[in-house]
């Protein structure tokens, strides 16, 4: 996309729209701080709009469709998505901030998305249940009809891909509110999918405030299941508003994630794990690996080399495609950097931080990546998500205590556990509350194949994989008697 201000418009019943009032939102590029588009500002009558399309789709060809064939678009879908591989991956970075190289993978991991769960679209099958002489019961699974998806402006193409796909592939019509920061990937994606030959109002994309449209959304009657990704707070508001009309919801609200590095680990192997997994898309990652645990007798040799990695990162614009791009807006820089003054504040040693480029622009959104050791478990820290370049290390002794650390937030996402004892990894791995664990490795390449999804206020519900497919179906049980 040329530098040239553009306006982008809702998608609604295969048509492009303007808000009902013709109200706008301006796009910030967090690179430099300059208008890089306008968006339609969304309300009450744009969202019944989508959702009346969506329900006039399942009553139509999509709702008609075999599973077969709505595979067979999925794969048109990821196929179209690579073809515009370069459009999506610059458009992604200066949405976002992330770096050119970030935005890239995410183009690629939305394509496996949809060749994923195109494959997948006729391969749930129902069971038949032994039961009582003279009856043959069966199951079905059926989608449960329109679907909202509340995409956060983080990883707005994976979150597409996950959400979205596997709905779609299950034979729901949909209702996407991406966020406002950073959005205009996913209104690309609408272009493809309708250029796949994805039926008109199978996909609407409302674009708006959270506050307006989404909020709206969530307590919609006419929406039968929701899937959300974003904050606690805003996850409990969705769940209220669900739950006044009684249905169910897909919750995946962020995680404070730890890695146990014992000493038997492979350290060299870890090491890129430890540093990455917490900076990645500038730390603004529910996965993120924010607090690194580390046995007592290695405590001081891993600190000292994530340390050396930390003062090697390289932080400036998006398209610059360095370490670390900047934060999504202002206003999360200035949160991420509340933080980092409450280490100084508290005492806390600030192990090594990176460094932002001489030439970054004044009016970018930047954050210098930074490691603290010697913080309390109870301090915020340790117990609240950052979602930022920030992480800290902590020691401890023997196990019992790394698994109390790891348990000791209220969060429970994913985990990463670094030794080479087999019973060991075991042992933390069925003690740690956490929705995904990792053992000598962290992330797995993305894992567009291994259900997702957290314990404790991370949420509930899982994304991902073949179990996600379940989550946006409903089971009907069929009972006949036949004598």
């Amino acid at each position: 996309m040329s530098k040239s201000e553009r306006t982008y418009r809702n998608y609604i019943a295969g048509r492009w729209v303007d808000a009902a009032d013709g109200r706008r939102l301006a796009i910030l590029d967090p690179s430099d701080g300059s208008h890089l588009a306008d968006i339609a500002r969304g309300g009450s009558e744009d969202v019944e709009r989508a959702v009346q399309a969506a329900r006039a789709a399942l009553a139509g060809d999509w709702g008609r469709m075999s599973a077969t064939d709505r595979g067979r678009i999925l794969h048109r879908i990821g196929e179209g998505v690579l073809k515009n591989i370069d459009l999506l991956a610059e458009l992604e970075a200066r949405d976002v901030g992330k770096p050119l190289k970030q935005a890239r993978a995410d183009v690629e991991a939305l394509a496996r998305y949809f060749e994923f769960y195109g494959a997948a679209a006729d391969k749930v099958h129902g069971d038949t249940i032994p039961y009582r002489t003279g009856f043959t019961a069966i199951t079905l699974y059926e989608p449960h009809g329109v679907t909202a998806h509340i995409i956060p402006w983080n990883y707005p193409m994976q979150i597409i891909g996950r959400s979205l796909g596997a709905a779609l592939a299950m034979g729901n019509a949909a209702v996407v509110k991406p966020a406002e920061e950073a959005c205009l990937t996913v209104i690309e994606f609408a272009r493809i999918a309708e250029e796949a030959g994805l039926p008109h109002g199978a996909f609407n994309l409302v674009t708006g405030t959270g506050e307006e449209a989404g909020a709206v959304l969530s307590g919609h009657p006419g929406i039968n299941h929701i899937s959300f990704t974003g904050s606690v707070a805003t996850g409990a508001l969705v769940q209220a508003a669900a739950a006044r009309n009684a249905v169910p919801v897909t919750l995946e609200l962020g995680g404070k994630s730890p890695q146990l590095v014992f000493a038997d680990a492979d350290l060299d192997r870890a090491l890129p794990f430890l540093v990455m997994a917490g900076i990645q898309n500038a730390g603004q990652t529910c996965s993120a690996s924010s607090r690194i645990l580390v046995e007592r007798s290695i405590y001081e040799e891993v600190a000292a080399r994530m340390a050396d990695a930390y003062r090697k990162l390289k932080v400036g614009p998006a398209l610059s495609d360095l370490d670390v791009g900047p934060m999504v807006s202002r206003r999360q820089k200035e949160i991420v950097e509340g933080y980092i003054g409450l280490a100084e504040r508290d005492g806390a040693r600030l192990a090594a931080q990176g460094t932002i480029v001489p030439d970054a622009p004044a009016g970018g959104a930047y954050v210098t990546p930074t490691l603290i050791r010697d913080v309390s478990p109870s301090h915020r820290l340790v117990q609240e998500e950052i979602f930022g370049p920030v992480q800290v290390i902590m020691p401890f002794d023997g196990e019992q205590q790394a698994i109390d650390l790891a348990n000791g937030t209220p969060f429970g996402l994913v985990c990463g556990i670094w030794t080479r004892d087999g019973s060991r990894q075991f042992r933390l791995a069925r003690a740690i509350q956490s929705g995904q664990v990792f053992i000598n490795n962290y992330g797995a390449g993305g894992g567009i194949e291994l259900p997702f999804g957290g314990v404790k206020r991370s949420g509930h519900g899982r994304e991902k994989g073949f179990e996600a497919l379940y989550g946006f179906a409903t089971t009907k049980t069929i009972s006949i008697y036949h004598g």
